[in-house]
């Protein structure tokens, strides 16, 4: 489970973020470590029974590297000061929808959904919500949906600002075919990180999003 030794290493780590510090306190991150594995494995050993594609995932399927690929990247931090879950039918290197879990220091979120999907299975998911948008609207607007999430999230860059290509203005579904990236996000305080329920809490929230996860992987599943 999340720990505050856990909390601090990761504080700690983004206030000293170069491999100096990191190798001198690598006792630290064998405990981070640890704490890792046994939340992801708490995570599955609760979600698992909630949703049956996630029956094969193991730890490894779930989980990131703390070294960051900064080959491209401005920012030459060597580390990830976050802990990352990421749970899906296709495990980590597939781009489907599923659940993720972020935790930072003093705070993290738990959602899920579809990031940035390439054109091809974007077309897909815009060609489902074209036929079906009936069915997402409903999944969108269930009450537990609406209480833990409000909406699909809307920050920059994932929504058009104008009709997507072959589609009308006036559509019925139109403001839900303009979404890019399809993704519903709560926020977790540090309380609820360190809570002895933080797992079985957690977990009850991203299940809320089990019909959304299922809409959207039936349609990257189309033809």
């Amino acid at each position: 489970m999340i720990t505050k030794d856990t909390l601090q290493f990761l504080e700690d780590l983004k206030n000293n973020n170069y491999r100096d510090w990191f190798q001198a306190n690598q006792d630290r991150y064998e405990d981070y470590k640890k704490d890792y594995r046994d939340t992801v494995d708490a995570f599955l050993d609760v979600m698992k029974p909630l949703d049956e594609t996630l029956e094969p995932l193991e730890f490894k399927d779930c989980s990131y590297r703390i070294n960051r690929d900064i080959r491209f990247s401005k920012d030459k931090t060597p580390y990830k000061t976050h802990m990352g879950i990421w749970m899906c039918e296709g495990k980590k290197n597939t781009n489907l929808a599923g659940y993720y879990v972020h935790i930072e220091p003093d705070s993290g979120f738990a959602g899920g959904g579809l990031y940035m999907p390439e054109a091809s299975e974007l077309k897909k998911v815009r060609r489902e919500i074209d036929g079906f948008y009936d069915e997402l609207e409903d999944i969108l607007n269930a009450p537990d949906f609406k209480k833990v999430y409000g909406r699909l999230d809307t920050d920059e860059g994932m929504v058009l600002k104008s009709a997507p290509k072959d589609f009308d203005k006036n559509h019925p579904a139109i403001e839900l075919l303009k979404f890019k990236t399809f993704l519903a996000t709560a926020k977790l305080s540090k309380k609820d990180l360190l809570s002895k329920t933080f797992v079985q809490d957690t977990a009850e929230k991203l299940i809320v999003l089990k019909p959304l996860v299922e809409f959207l992987n039936r349609a990257l599943a189309t033809e």
